[in-house]
């Protein structure tokens, strides 16, 4: 396993485990100890992604038998974190109803005060540029996590590039020592064999020498 992986693991659990209980304790409350509760779980929730992501990019640098077994694990992360999101869209929307009939009472009792249409009609358009503000806030969002995806994504590719690129370089030295051993080999055998042509020379010589001389002593003798 990969010490990198497990720290991110547990620092992952121990968030988990605190958002599910700031996520019981939000629920409880109203107002704006409920919105600052929420705010706080979100910031959470951003922290568990990043975490999630590090995890998977540390996975996927592990061998294949390690980084299938981490993958899973991770699988299980992510639908718990999916959980807790959708946990708080729940308590959201909770506090978001609340608002709202908080906001037609408010108008009904300004209906009951008889307040001008003008003011109607900017209040309405208040609540639409608001609802277009939070449209947008949440596609930024949307892009900037997919944003992050196509990162992680380069990031693994090059992991995966830059081993390609070591093994080949382990392979083209293991090439280079061969030759060099083979080069070491054809050396030492043409040292041998220039060795052996002047033994077999000294021998001939030795042998034509001896013939003349015994030709010699026969023709005086």
């Amino acid at each position: 396993m990969s010490e990198v992986f497990d720290g991110y693991e547990r620092q992952f659990c121990e968030l988990s485990a605190n958002l599910s209980r700031q996520c019981t304790t939000a629920s409880g409350f109203d107002g704006e100890q409920k919105k600052q509760k929420l705010s706080e779980i979100k910031a959470g929730l951003e922290d568990a992604d990043t975490l999630i992501r590090k995890m998977d990019l540390e996975a996927r640098s592990l061998q294949p038998s390690t980084k299938a077994t981490l993958l899973a694990k991770l699988r299980e992360y992510k639908t718990d974190l999916n959980n807790l999101k959708n946990e708080v869209k729940r308590i959201s929307s909770t506090n978001v109803n609340t608002t709202s009939r908080e906001e037609l009472l408010e108008l009904g009792r300004v209906d009951s005060l008889s307040v001008s249409n003008d003011q109607k009609g900017r209040l309405l358009m208040t609540t639409e540029r608001l609802n277009q503000s939070t449209d947008r806030i949440t596609n930024s969002r949307k892009t900037l996590l997919e944003t992050e995806e196509l990162g992680v994504s380069i990031l693994q590719d090059l992991h995966q590039q830059r081993q390609s690129l070591l093994h080949a370089h382990t392979s083209l030295h293991g090439v280079d020592d061969n030759i060099s051993k083979s080069k070491k080999i054809l050396a030492a055998m043409s040292k041998r064999m220039s060795r052996n042509k002047w033994i077999v020379g000294s021998l001939m010589a030795a042998l034509v020498l001896a013939i003349i001389l015994i030709l010699y002593f026969k023709l005086t003798h």
